[in-house]
């Protein structure tokens, strides 16, 4: 992650002084002045150091590495300030490490000595991180790189992987179990287990790594020890990222341990350095008084963990609780709604139905009516059609009508109506609930249908008087 990008001067300045230890504001402001006021370049020309020095540096157990990391603009600046450096002792680790930029919070935890900033983020899913100014710049000319490529998280953990097969190698398997992942992953492993982060960093060509290594860090007490209460990485400084953590931390002797954990705002909090070599015995004391003072932060943040997680459960739970309650009311709702739209829909068809019986029965009633209506002007027309009634004579002939229903009828024609008039009076009395019916005579028995109905009453035999039975028909 690149330096802040800040605007104002007065901040520049302070945060010049503050990373690179210069208390003289006039030498920060002229080296500022000199790369532009561009304050990651002006840090990388202070900090950045040639990657062969430091490394040699590194090995010999010395913490300097030469002026001759400057580039040509700084060194002249700084030139001039060779008499006050020259008196002054160098700023302590309290205050400035050079291969890092850095915020320091002394005494706030026991044994805190330093909140290291390490830029960390999340990156699809896989940690990241960045050093920021880290020390292993090109460093050799005004259009060097400002700082070096960070070591990708598959090298990083190649890296770790062949470190500890090497160690295992050398030393055997009694040793802490240290994590074959880069040391960001280790630091993030740390945070989710609640345990701190031991760092080994290997120097294999110093004289006394090898007596360390095997009396002191792969004894039982200390590997047991430091396996059952921390996280443990390792890494060699002949590598990339060991030798990078080196820088970062200022390791200036070796064998070097180091104890950190995971801070808040993007750092990681530096809680114990152990430089040279060490006992089996002082260093396990120095191991449980640190786990003893970090403790409360430790069991603090689990707890704040474990509320959190509960917390998130319990939301979890609400919420699920909740959306049950809520599809339980959409389920009764939607039943409800069904129910009304089916009692709806059953309604609206009786009334379809009760509307249907209703036309149909006013269709019939009126139909009826008609019916009547017509039949009642068939009947006055007939009855008009027949005329009056004529008196008894020679040439009258009296008929006697009966009905199936047992009613008798007798009415006088003359003897030259025809048989068709009979059925126009018989029409016209309205006896008969049937339309279909044929006029019959018992003795004999004869028949007056329709081919009969042109024939007179003379012609068909019925003169002067006939008795006849109406016969249904249909």
């Amino acid at each position: 992650m690149s330096l802040p990008d800040m605007v104002d001067v007065a901040d520049k300045l302070a945060y010049f002084q503050a990373i690179t230890g210069l208390e003289d504001p006039e030498i920060c402001t002229e080296i500022l002045a000199a790369h532009g006021w561009d304050l990651e370049r002006a840090v990388s020309s202070f900090t950045s150091t040639n990657s062969e020095s430091s490394a040699s540096a590194a090995v010999d157990g010395g913490g300097g590495g030469g002026d001759d990391h400057f580039d040509p603009a700084t060194r002249q600046i700084l030139d001039r300030l060779e008499q006050q450096e020259n008196a002054a002792p160098a700023p302590s680790l309290a205050w400035k490490i050079v291969t890092l930029p850095i915020s320091v919070i002394s005494g706030s935890l026991g044994l805190v000595s330093g909140a290291v900033g390490l830029g960390l983020w999340a990156a699809g899913g896989i940690l990241s991180y960045s050093l920021g100014v880290i020390g292993l710049g090109s460093g050799s000319g005004q259009n060097a790189e400002s700082s070096a490529r960070l070591v990708s998280v598959s090298a990083a953990a190649s890296e770790a992987i062949d470190f500890v097969s090497a160690f295992e190698r050398d030393y055997g398997t009694t040793r802490p179990n240290f994590v074959g992942e880069g040391f960001m992953d280790a630091l993030q492993r740390s945070r989710n287990a609640f345990k701190l982060l031991f760092v080994y960093l290997h120097s294999p060509d110093h004289p006394d790594t090898p007596l360390f290594c095997g009396r002191t860090l792969c004894s039982e007490t200390i590997a047991a020890f430091v396996n059952e209460n921390f996280v443990s990485w390792g890494g060699s400084i002949r590598a990339s990222e060991g030798f990078k953590m080196s820088n970062s931390l200022k390791a200036s002797r070796y064998p070097f341990c180091a104890v950190v954990m995971a801070a808040t705002n993007q750092r990681i909090a530096l809680l114990q350095q152990v430089e040279g070599p060490k006992t089996a015995e002082e260093m396990l004391v120095i191991l449980q008084r640190v786990l003893e003072e970090s403790s409360p932060v430790l069991v603090s943040a689990r707890l704040d963990a474990e509320e959190r997680r509960n917390n998130v459960r319990l939301r979890e739970e609400q919420d699920a609780a909740y959306r049950a309650a809520l599809e339980a009311d959409q389920a009764r709702e939607r039943q409800r709604r069904e129910e009304q739209e089916r009692l709806e829909r059953e309604a609206a068809e009786a009334e379809r139905k009760r509307k249907e019986e209703e036309e149909a029965r006013e269709r019939a009633a009126r139909e009826a009516a008609e019916r009547e209506a017509a039949l009642a002007r068939m009947r006055q027309e007939k009855a008009m059609s027949l005329g009056a009634e004529p008196d008894k004579g020679p040439n009258v002939t009296q008929v006697l009508v009966r009905f199936p229903t047992g009613e008798r009828k007798e009415r006088r024609f003359h003897s030259s109506a025809s048989i068709q008039t009979l059925y126009d009076y018989v029409d016209s009395l309205g006896c008969l609930e049937a339309d279909g019916y044929n006029l019959v005579s018992n003795f004999p028995r004869v028949v007056y249908g329709t081919e009969k109905l042109s024939l007179s009453l003379k012609e068909a035999g019925l003169h002067p008087q006939a008795s006849l039975f109406v016969e249904l028909t249909s």
